[in-house]
């Protein structure tokens, strides 16, 4: 159930009036009430230090979800999540890496914060498996990239490394799936590299699926990933992943298994392992076939839950032990 409090200001004035002040706390302590609510799990910035005020208010133990490493690094917002995490009863981090970057600034939270991965479903109904083996097979190495057109996708590296394919002689392709703040300065970087012809806008797509089924495989230029959820869509659909060794990608990506994992992140590096990926379709194919089959055993939304259902129960009964 979604329950809303209305419209907010998104601004740091308006951040400290929610999070320190009392109206935001008092809705949300009534709200747990109401609903008989057990468990508060937290998962964004804005909710850390509102939600756990209201939890320790109401005695229940509070679960925090580590999504992202921002809060880690960000000297204004750190000093909020730490007196949080502090507090919280436990800890979970989407990736390894995020636990590892995490650990380093807060070490005292080892105890308190496991890893459970995000899990995604196939992009793709039971009845239409089929559409999984529709990467074409003549015709440009299709590329795809999933996500916010925004600085931390670092899209610009993909340009520079799809012009260095190219002038290799390798006949390959972009779609650009998505929206953001940088798609003015990305679509005259495609026309400065003169890759009009070559790169493809498609905007926000609400079903991104038909995109993805026709790519060859999945692209990422990252310049901070803190798990890749759009590349394990791109896996759980069969497709093979080329992506930079940043944050919690190489989790994911296995190079010669379920993809090519550049050697650094660097144009050349990303080129090279492009251009490896587009000389053999089958091996493509192949490694697409593995990485949803790694996909399947590890990153189901099915094992994800399975273990959320199992942090939250241990926090009930150890809640209701301290009470009695």
């Amino acid at each position: 159930q979604v329950h809303d409090a209305g419209l907010v200001r998104e601004n740091a004035t308006g951040y400290l009036h929610r999070a320190l002040g009392g109206s935001a706390t008092d809705w949300l302590q009534s709200l747990i009430r109401r609903q008989s609510i057990t468990v508060v799990h937290l998962h964004t910035f804005a909710s850390q230090v509102l939600g756990t005020r209201a939890a320790r208010a109401e005695g229940l133990p509070v679960l925090r979800t580590e999504h992202s490493t921002r809060v880690y690094r960000n000297h204004a917002c750190w000093p909020f999540s730490r007196w949080s995490l502090r507090r919280v009863d436990a800890a979970v981090a989407v990736s390894s890496y995020v636990r590892r970057v995490a650990l380093a600034r807060a070490p005292w939270a080892a105890a308190k914060m496991t890893v459970i991965p995000n899990g995604v479903a196939s992009l793709y109904p039971p009845n239409s498996v089929g559409v999984v083996d529709s990467a074409g097979t003549a015709g440009p190495f299709r590329f795809v990239t999933v996500g916010r057109l925004e600085p931390r996708k670092g899209l610009t590296l993909a340009l520079a490394a799809l012009a260095r394919v190219r002038a290799a002689g390798v006949d390959a392709v972009l779609d650009i799936v998505g929206d953001g703040q940088d798609r003015e300065a990305l679509a005259a970087e495609t026309q400065r590299l003169g890759l009009s012809h070559a790169v493809t806008f498609h905007g926000f797509q609400s079903d991104p699926s038909p995109l993805v089924a026709r790519a060859d495989a999945a692209l990422s230029s990252a310049k901070e990933e803190a798990l890749g959820l759009a590349l394990l869509e791109a896996m759980a659909a069969a497709r093979p992943v080329v992506a930079v060794p940043i944050g919690g990608i190489p989790e994911l990506v296995i190079d010669g298994q379920t993809g090519w994992l550049a050697a650094n992140r660097s144009v050349e590096a990303l080129a090279a392992a492009m251009i490896d990926a587009a000389s053999d379709r089958a091996r493509a194919r192949y490694r697409g076939q593995q990485a949803r089959a790694f996909v399947t055993q590890r990153y189901t939304r099915t094992a994800m839950l399975a273990q959320y259902q199992s942090v939250y129960e241990r926090l009930t009964e150890e809640s209701r032990a301290v009470s009695v």
